[in-house]
């Protein structure tokens, strides 16, 4: 009996339907866990970079050693490819200021909008594959829902052409419908765990951008200006808010 009502006899006893139910559940599985892993493992790496190269970078004497450094290295991190888009942002407005449509507002506004395409184009790559986990976990559950429907279905079919609803009549059709609502939920709870894990990631992955951007402008715009060095993130934290005002407020 518990062979003859197994998962086998429910694969025996699906109909064309019930197949596609399954294989698009299936499909969404596999589409979501393999974006879940990759994507799990290139956050871990880009962390990893993205730190490595923090370090090395606030350990440069100057601007000018950060751009002989980073002007020929092939940038393998978010924070790496806004460092080298900046610093050579600003060095080819100076050189090509009336010259380039693009520069000719200033080192300064070029310079934003420089460092604002970096992290729209990094904000774009993380969200990649997030459309696909958030239907599946969103989506999965109806149709889940839909397989349990139509196992119902069957189930009174059963009744009525039998007439009499006995368990060897209903038991096959009311387990396929259950089968069918633990698979659509097997599917949509780690997608909806991963989803909401990636959003969180992205969001504070960017904030680090954004603030790293912010000391990159203020070393450029200020640290110019006044010839100075740099040698960790803290030292320009430590700047007052009216001197950031006033040197974006110079920029514009």
């Amino acid at each position: 009996m518990e062979q003859g009502l197994g998962f086998s006899h429910f694969l025996d006893q699906i109909d064309g339907v019930g197949i596609s139910v399954l294989v698009l559940l299936l499909s969404l599985s596999i589409a979501s866990w393999y974006l879940i892993i990759t994507k799990s493992i290139a956050n871990i790496i880009a962390k990893r970079r993205a730190e490595a190269f923090l370090k090395h970078f606030w350990s440069f004497d100057s601007l000018q050693t950060a751009h002989i450094e980073l002007r020929n290295a092939v940038p393998n991190n978010a924070f790496s490819e806004l460092a080298k888009l900046g610093i050579d942002a600003a060095a080819n407005s100076k050189l090509h200021s009336t010259h380039k449509l693009a520069a000719a507002g200033g080192t300064s506004e070029f310079l934003t909008r420089t460092l604002r395409n970096g992290i729209d184009q990094e904000a774009t790559r993380v969200e990649n594959g997030l459309t696909l986990i958030a239907t599946a976990g969103s989506a999965a559950p109806y149709i889940g829902l839909f397989g349990t429907v139509w196992g119902i279905y069957h189930a009174l079919i059963q009744i009525g052409l039998s007439g009499q609803g006995t368990l060897d009549k209903v038991a096959g059709p009311v387990g396929e419908a259950l089968i069918m609502t633990a698979l659509g939920l097997a599917v949509a709870i780690p997608a909806v765990l991963a989803y909401n894990a990636f959003v969180r990631r992205n969001r504070i992955w960017l904030a680090r951008l954004e603030a790293f951007a912010h000391d990159l402008f203020i070393l450029i715009t200020v640290g110019d200006n006044n010839d100075t060095s740099f040698s960790a993130p803290h030292s320009q934290r430590e700047i007052s808010t009216s001197a950031i005002d006033v040197a974006i407020e110079r920029g514009r």
